[in-house]
């Protein structure tokens, strides 16, 4: 058995992180499905960023990151559909899409009804990502209906490729 085997009747949760560069103000964002709790007390969550990914050079920068949970609707596949297929190198994502800033211009999704605004405690090297260990910030949960996972998302191709 090999790992794609392993980890194949998983069902991750989908996450929208977004991020900004509080020195030029630069905004990213990507749909990930590496992130988990790590601790209980004190409270710690971990997103894993591919160093392929625009959003990971912005946020190697970056002070915060938020974590927005979307739901299965229509318009909530569309705005993962947005941050899964598209790339920041080439396009404004927030351009398309509804957001307010954030503390220190981070964005935050305005669809996203549960999300966590995270300051980053540690980074580390975890194969071909790079994990941000995120303490939280404010964390705001407006509805508790299902969360995206890996397999109500429809067939996507990635805005880059998958490393």
């Amino acid at each position: 058995m090999d790992s794609d085997e392993f980890v194949g009747g998983f069902d991750y949760p989908m996450f929208v992180v977004t991020t900004a560069d509080p020195r030029t103000g630069t905004r990213a964002g990507c749909l990930v499905g590496f992130a988990t709790q790590t601790s209980i007390e004190p409270f710690r969550f971990l997103v894993c960023l591919s160093r392929l990914n625009h959003t990971y050079r912005v946020a190697a920068a970056a002070d915060l990151l938020a974590v927005h949970v979307l739901g299965r609707d229509r318009d909530q596949l569309k705005l993962a559909a947005l941050f899964a297929t598209e790339t920041g190198d080439e396009i404004d994502k927030f351009g398309r899409c509804s957001w307010r800033p954030g503390p220190e211009g981070v964005p935050l999704l305005a669809a996203a009804h549960r999300r966590l605004i995270g300051r980053i405690v540690e980074r580390a090297e975890l194969g071909d990502h790079t994990g941000f260990l995120l303490a939280p910030v404010d964390v705001t949960v407006e509805t508790g209906s299902a969360p995206l996972n890996f397999r109500s998302l429809p067939d996507l191709e990635p805005g880059h490729p998958a490393g």
